[in-house]
């Protein structure tokens, strides 16, 4: 199963001992691929040095991209369905490209993807995506 993890959901499974945190582990065990852009990573390192530190960034970057189940994706079209925030627009295009099972957000403005057909871009909450992850263990 590939995924595209939205960054507001990557700082709520992080921390040991945090509700999510079984997703983290179940991507350490290698139970799904995390699909990510460079600009995703980008993002994903500048959120958690603010929210967290620099020390906190960098280790969870470098782990990302040290992990064989990992995927680094290029996309080469922006299919801008999000109009509410079009930053948003980079895990879409990245989840269109790779194929990705699922978007992982809390975020609302990926709601706007409901009103399209294709292509189609299932998203879940993180306490959705938690429920399929314990279902498979």
């Amino acid at each position: 199963m590939k995924i595209v993890l939205d960054t507001n959901c990557l700082v709520n499974i992080i921390m040991p001992g945090s509700y999510n945190n079984d997703i983290w582990l179940a991507f350490r065990a290698g139970k799904y691929t995390l699909c990510v852009t460079n600009e995703i990573l980008f993002e994903y390192h500048e959120i958690l040095a603010k929210r967290y530190n620099n020390l906190i960034a960098n280790t969870v970057l470098k782990e990302l991209v040290e992990t064989p189940n990992i995927e680094r994706i290029n996309p080469t079209f922006r299919f801008n369905l999000i109009t509410a925030d079009p930053d948003d627009n980079k895990f879409v295009d990245c989840a269109i490209t790779a194929g990705a099972t699922y978007i992982v957000s809390n975020d609302r403005h990926f709601s706007e993807l409901r009103n399209y057909n294709f292509p189609k871009v299932d998203v879940r909450t993180l306490t959705e995506f938690l429920k399929i992850i314990k279902s498979m263990q």
